[in-house]
């Protein structure tokens, strides 16, 4: 039974967009196979590591038959990338086996049955859909991924907060060490709605949102989040647990402020950074009335000493934090100039993009 006939590239697209989340290994080996559908013309691929679940589309069906079947995810798309990029690709499926056909070359795959396959059950019920360009999503996430915890015992820091308030969709992002908060306008207005992402579906939507104006439906349930854009639905599980209270997180009134190139301040910690150790990513920064040093030393005495003018007239503060957190941000961040406003050398930094009320970082400081 012929299941698709189509040009390489054609079938490779909808194999590269499920196939991010799934697990070389996994208690239940299924789970490493992807399950496609053909009814008529339409061909579904469906990837899930039971916690999300990634499904696309494509018109590349081929034959009479309505066939379903898993397969092999890796060894198919491994197959399918060093094929040549010219020729047409036959998949069929006989004997409970799928043969993979280009050119000369000929492949067989064991296959398992698709009624096996475990797919996550669709919420009954959604308390709120919301409709954004992919781009300004994208922009969300990307402003403030870097800032979630990595297995992190608090399992609600593992992933992202959404909020949804008025007319406003803010991201934000916390390890405990430092905060990360974006938002939004948009026109249409809803009742306030949070939930936590989980970081694996966060990573998921970079690789699979592109920069267009293209909209991509968020519809939310108690437990679940299910996001629809161009040919692809991707249903995630939610993270329980409650999130700290942004709003208190961040700082306000402080005096000490100043605003500095981005590009210069990046560069000098870099250097600075080189003086650090794996184990210790501490770096001072001295700040006094026209000038900001930053310094660096190591277990083996080594230093490196780093200074940038600033128009600055307040307070000396002298302050250390983890290097990696301020270059996550500067790396991250595509303005000019950034703004730093600080307490004293116990309290935490506020970092924002001048005359920009939609960003913000938080960082706390680091004993050196």
């Amino acid at each position: 039974m012929q299941l698709v006939k189509t040009h390489r590239d054609t079938l490779l697209r909808p194999l590269q967009i499920v196939s991010g989340i799934v697990e070389r290994r996994h208690t239940l080996p299924i789970l490493a196979n992807i399950l496609i559908r053909k009814t008529g013309e339409q061909v579904s691929f469906l990837s899930t590591d039971i916690e999300v679940q990634i499904t696309t589309h494509a018109e590349i069906g081929s034959g009479g038959d309505d066939i379903a079947t898993t397969v092999a995810a890796r060894k198919l798309l491994d197959i399918l990338r060093a094929l040549p990029d010219d020729n047409d690709v036959v998949l069929k499926l006989e004997n409970k086996r799928m043969s993979i056909q280009s050119g000369k070359s000929r492949f067989s795959l064991q296959t398992l049955a698709a009624e096996e396959f475990p797919t996550v059950a669709q919420a009954e019920h959604f308390n709120a859909s919301v409709s954004l360009p992919q781009k300004t999503l994208k922009h969300l996430f990307n402003m403030v991924h870097f800032s979630m915890a990595q297995q992190d015992i608090r399992y609600y820091l593992n992933g992202l907060l959404l909020v949804v308030d008025g007319k406003k969709v803010m991201a934000v992002a916390t390890d405990g060490h430092r905060l990360a908060f974006c938002q939004v306008e948009v026109e249409q207005e809803f009742a306030r709605q949070e939930v936590i992402i989980p970081r694996k579906t966060i990573l998921e939507l970079q690789r699979l949102l592109d920069d267009s104006e293209n909209s991509v439906q968020i519809d939310i349930a108690n437990n679940q989040i299910k996001l629809t854009f161009s040919d692809i639905e991707l249903i995630s599980k939610l993270v329980e647990g409650k999130f700290p209270d942004f709003n208190r997180v961040v700082p306000k009134g402080y005096k000490n402020e100043f605003t500095l190139n981005r590009e210069q301040w990046l560069r000098a910690l870099q250097r600075a950074a080189i003086m650090t150790s794996d184990k210790f990513k501490g770096v001072r920064c001295v700040i006094t009335p026209g000038s900001m040093q930053i310094l660096s030393t190591n277990a083996d005495q080594e230093e490196a000493m780093e200074e940038i003018e600033i128009d600055y007239g307040g307070d000396s503060v002298d302050i250390g934090f983890n290097v990696s957190y301020l270059l996550d941000v500067l790396n991250n961040l595509k303005c000019d100039q950034v703004n730093i406003a600080l307490g004293d050398s116990n309290s935490s930094a506020l970092i924002t993009i001048p005359d920009n009320v939609d960003f913000k970082y938080v960082v706390m400081p680091m004993r050196i």
